[in-house]
């Protein structure tokens, strides 16, 4: 559209004037006020659990007629509170932005930025499969709490991941919406029966259901007291259950899968969950060899996401398959084999007797690794791009033996650390690491999503 009079000033001179589309706000899907509806019950419930003498006493004094007139108040009043929440709850996705609108009484508007969105995961509790709905959890860059939409229609809640995944990638807002979901390649599966396995054979399961299970008959036998054995036994039956039963059903069916918008990982056996692995923007890699696991060649992979939540990226894996996963979630990094670490010098055991041995380190092209522990062996990559600062550090019983340790700093708040270093090694790694994390940055591709 050119304006009348334009040429006035400047010949040949036109001012093009974009129209603008319209923003089109959405609702979340109608079963959502069920979901919002149980926030005043569980004040109630909360109220009972904190002061179970005095709701008892209260119990106690309401009578038929009263209790049936409470329900017939309460109930209808936390369903019109969940309709009203989720009828004040739009969301809308605009050339630049994500913006969700919520509140009843106080308003909230986020508006998140497209290009800033890093991870976008779609999850799935049991009642939402059931139900046929979705969550979509969004990480963004600089924040850390996970802003969400809570529930969408799986299909709907599939669409919308795909947009904001095409938008991020930097396609025109006009086209990102028939893009759909980038194809996924299978990277690794891990069978059920091996994560079982796993779990029998990983200390922790055992050191918690032995504690559950010796700890509370000793405080019967010292105190008599049955509520001190029960808020001793539930909690530690909790762990117990947490770190075997809970991470069997968390982690099952755990399936990594390439494609141009990151690693995908797929999990969960009663609540699904569709997580992303943002490409660029993992600081350390984490490979962790349980004692039991070795004669197996098994390990774990752990990960740190700046600005995401998401921890694991092999729950449990032969090495040679996960080494190969590491190398698509850091392009270029191969793992140095175990004879590459270097041991700290023989007087670090005058330090720490005996766990001194369980320290490494190496320093290749790519990566700065550490490696600790002796039977829960743990080896950190970190890529020097990534780097964000190095220390280093001596304290008195260090400084008469010669011995320093030199600390990387990441941006996702971690440390690793290469532990016991001669004094002389450690100032010269110190210079060259920070050369080194110079250097790597200024080379970096820029962390954005692949298109």
């Amino acid at each position: 559209m050119t304006t009348p009079g334009a040429d006035k000033d400047v010949p040949g001179a036109a001012v093009v004037i974009r129209e603008q589309v319209p923003v089109v706000e959405r609702r979340l899907h109608p079963v959502t006020p069920l979901r919002r509806a149980w926030a005043p019950v569980a004040v109630i419930i909360g109220w009972a659990v904190h002061d179970p003498n005095q709701a008892q006493e209260q119990l106690t004094r309401l009578t038929t007629i009263t209790l049936l007139i409470a329900l017939a108040v309460i109930v209808p009043a936390a369903g019109l509170y969940g309709f009203l929440t989720w009828w004040f709850t739009h969301f809308a996705v605009t050339d630049t932005e994500l913006r969700i609108r919520t509140g009843l009484l106080f308003r909230r508007t986020a508006h998140i930025r497209l290009e800033r969105i890093q991870a976008v995961d779609v999850t799935q509790p049991l009642l939402a499969r059931v139900a046929g709905v979705a969550k979509l959890k969004l990480d963004v860059v600089g924040t850390d709490k996970k802003d969400e939409l809570a529930f969408l229609g799986e299909d709907e809640a599939r669409a919308l991941r795909a947009e904001l995944l095409a938008r991020a990638a930097g396609f025109a807002p006009e086209t990102a919406h028939q893009v759909g979901e980038a194809p996924s390649q299978q990277l690794l599966h891990v069978p059920a029966g091996v994560l079982a396995v796993s779990l029998v054979l990983t200390g922790a399961t055992w050191g918690s259901l032995a504690a559950a299970l010796v700890v509370p008959p000793l405080l019967w036998l010292a105190t008599h007291s049955v509520w001190t054995v029960l808020a001793t036994a539930l909690p530690l039956l909790g762990a117990a259950g947490a770190s075997s039963v809970g991470r069997f059903v968390g982690e099952y069916d755990w399936t990594v899968g390439e494609s141009p918008d990151g690693l995908r990982i797929d999990h969960g056996l009663l609540d699904r969950t569709h997580e992303t692995v943002p490409p660029g923007r993992v600081q350390t890699v984490r490979i962790v060899e349980p004692l039991l696991w070795r004669r197996r060649g098994w390990v774990r992979v752990e990960l740190d996401v700046a600005g995401s939540s998401n921890s694991v990226l092999v729950p449990v894996a032969p090495r040679e398959i996960a080494e190969s996963v590491v190398a698509r979630v850091l392009p270029g990094v191969t793992v140095p084999p175990r004879s590459a670490l270097s041991r700290p010098p023989r007087r670090a055991a005058r330090c720490v007797p005996l766990w001194w041995r369980g320290y490494g380190l190496a320093v290749t092209d790519t990566v700065f690794v550490a490696r600790h522990g002796l039977l829960r062996r743990s080896t950190a990559l970190v890529p020097h791009a990534k780097v964000q600062s190095v220390r280093l550090t001596q304290g008195p019983w260090e400084r008469l033996w010669g011995l320093a340790e030199v600390h990387v700093d990441t941006g996702a708040n971690e440390t690793v650390t290469a532990r016991l270093r001669g004094a002389d090694e450690a100032a010269e790694l110190l210079r060259g690491q920070a050369e080194r994390s110079r250097t790597s940055r200024r080379d970096a591709r820029p962390d954005r999503w692949m298109a």
